[in-house]
């Protein structure tokens, strides 16, 4: 029988949801507030965790990070329950480490759904790293970027809605990221204040700052431009999984230096390119790394499209416009659709 500690305040509620519990096969024990919370993962060890946020003494938040750094308590999966809705909580919550974030009141599915899944994901970890080979640890011997992108599985599973900012220029670099759905923009401002787009992520697709200096900060914004899951790994570990595969590493660096090259030549078209030729290499580049069919739509927003091109959105609406009267694009709304791959390729 598994052990569930639910942390929580409210009497009615930590009795009716340990009585939920109880009921589908759980052993349950409580703690009614986030300090005593503590004490009983501690003394208890249980397979997982359900807390509230606002509580006396200690809240949740604080919970999360006695118990990551116990560890003890490390390990153990952490689902917060809470009346606090606003997304800015939950973005808060995940990025403390929280393997889960329900909103009350609940639907009883929801919950046992979500332990289920939790301890589900832990027992296939345990039996992953029971029967795979050295080679996929790290501090195994890695063969090439799939088996990364792998182990990158095992880790942090991040969610961001589009728009949403997932770090800041000049903030501490703590993580370094695979994209397992959605794309991601890098993107600084010039000193006139315009935005520069200066790459994009897609689905299997390592970003961050794998610098070695513990105070090095991230060098650009980057934001979700559409509903996106990332893998993140703190950056003690990645330079753990890097120094015990040299393969990978250079491999890896071999994949950075490329991005770079991609940017040189993208400053280099945004410098001397013509805005026609800016405007349609743009929208290639969006169609190869949203990886769209050249048929499909490309849902992009004008803003986007002039910051990676590098002029202003007028001129880069003014373009579109031209393109769809010679019949190589279509615009539907905010989307664009390409008609004529080819000929806008040979734009000059």
């Amino acid at each position: 029988m598994k052990k569930v500690l639910l942390v929580e305040d409210d009497v009615t509620v930590r009795e009716n949801t340990a009585e939920l519990l109880e009921l589908s096969d759980y052993e349950v024990v409580t703690a009614s507030n986030g300090a005593h919370g503590i004490k009983r993962a501690k003394d208890t060890h249980p397979d997982i965790i359900i807390c509230d946020i606002m509580m006396p003494e200690i809240d949740g938040y604080g919970v999360l990070q006695a118990l990551a750094e116990n560890p003890e308590t490390v390990n153990i999966p952490f689902i917060f329950l809470s009346a606090k809705t606003e997304h800015k909580d939950i973005r808060k919550g995940m990025d403390l480490g929280a393997d889960d974030y329900l909103t009350k009141p609940f639907e009883e599915e929801d919950l046992l759904s979500a332990i289920e899944s939790r301890l589900a994901k832990i027992a296939i970890l345990k039996s992953f790293n029971k029967t795979q080979p050295a080679t996929k640890t790290s501090g195994g011997d890695l063969k090439n970027l799939e088996d990364l992108r792998e182990l990158f599985q095992q880790y942090r599973l991040m969610d961001f809605q589009k728009g949403e900012t997932i770090y800041e220029k000049g903030k501490k670099s703590n993580f370094f990221y695979l994209v397992r759905r959605g794309v991601v923009k890098a993107h600084r401002m010039d000193n006139q204040g315009k935005e520069l787009i200066t790459e994009l992520y897609k689905q299997d697709d390592f970003f961050g700052n794998p610098g070695n200096d513990p105070q090095s900060a991230y060098e650009d914004y980057a934001t979700a431009m559409e509903n996106t899951q990332l893998y993140a790994v703190s950056r003690e570990e990645f330079h753990k999984i890097l120094a015990n595969n040299p393969r990978v590493t250079l491999q890896l660096v071999d994949v950075l230096n490329k991005n770079l090259s991609e940017l040189k030549q993208q400053l280099m078209d945004m410098a001397y390119g013509s805005v026609r030729k800016k405007t349609a290499n743009t929208i290639l580049l969006f169609a190869e790394r949203i990886q769209k069919h050249p048929l499909k739509s490309i849902r992009i927003s004008r803003a986007d499209l002039a910051g990676v091109a590098g002029m202003a959105s007028e001129s880069l609406i003014r373009t579109l416009s031209e393109f769809k009267k010679e019949g190589f694009i279509e615009i539907e709304g905010r989307n664009i659709k390409l008609i004529d791959s080819e000929s806008l390729k040979n734009v000059r």
